[in-house]
């Protein structure tokens, strides 16, 4: 299994990072993905894909066909130690924690991705999962902790708690990235589906703002790429684009609409 983190190893070196969504868990979908050698990552939306472990660990192997590509996961909201571990066992060595809204939500998302050592204090032990080798050949403790430890965590603040919370949210150690989700905020606040309405924007405009004072790294999510420049300008440097799902439907709807009136139907 693939002990080099690209997405990793590209924050450490504060240089911009690029991924994209894949709702379909066949493999064969990572492995064009990754034969585009556009992405640094693919981030699998288990919140909202079907999924079974078997998919999981087949994803992660096509995923380490490719030296410059690392894996993420979006993780539903519980039972997150249980989620958190399935991934990482299954190589998938970055984790994005979705609906967080306290302190305690964010300490357990760091726990359950971390090492359980002295120093890291997570609740992650020793597994005979893919991670390992199933029979740990070849891999040593000291890397199994080290692999933990570089692992990427990004928590979604997207609810209204966790934005008037979010400093102290912050504050809880290894978080190394945030996305602001504008859909579940909207909805929190009482406005939903008004993404554009000024009260969402000022509050995305304080989340990355906050993250950026605080040295977290703030991801935007974007439909197209002439919605990046804001982003810029506010000092993002890590993007995601596109699904694999969106991608599906807007090619239906432009080009079988397309022929589909030269038919004449």
């Amino acid at each position: 299994m693939k002990t080099k983190n690209v997405l990793r190893e590209l924050i450490r070196e504060d240089k911009t990072t690029l991924g994209t969504h894949m709702y379909v868990p066949w493999p064969g979908v990572a492995e064009v993905i990754g034969y585009s050698g556009v992405f640094d990552y693919i981030e699998f939306s288990g919140q909202y894909a079907p999924y079974d472990l078997f998919s999981l660990e087949n994803f992660g192997r096509a995923i380490d066909m490719f030296d410059d590509m690392s894996a993420m996961m979006k993780l539903d909201q519980e039972p997150k130690i249980y989620l958190a571990e399935r991934a990482i066992g299954s190589g998938i060595q970055n984790l994005l924690f979705a609906d967080i809204r306290t302190v305690e939500d964010a300490h357990e998302a760091y726990c359950s991705m971390r090492p359980e050592t002295p120093e890291a204090k997570g609740k992650k032990g020793v597994t005979g999962t893919r991670d390992m080798g199933y029979v740990a050949p070849g891999i040593t403790m000291q890397d199994y902790i080290r692999n933990l430890e570089e692992g990427i965590l990004a928590l979604m603040i997207e609810k209204k708690p966790a934005v008037e919370d979010l400093e102290n949210i912050l504050s809880v150690g290894g978080i190394d990235m945030v996305q602001f989700g504008p859909s579940d905020y909207s909805m929190s606040i009482g406005r939903p589906g008004e993404t554009s309405h000024p009260e969402v924007k000022e509050a995305e405009r304080y989340v990355i703002e906050t993250a950026i004072k605080m040295g977290i790294r703030p991801r935007a999510e974007l439909n197209k790429v002439a919605q990046a420049d804001s982003y810029l300008e506010m000092g993002v440097k890590d993007f995601t684009i596109g699904t694999d799902v969106n991608t599906i439907y807007d090619f239906c709807k432009k080009q079988g609409g397309s022929l589909l009136k030269e038919l004449g139907r």
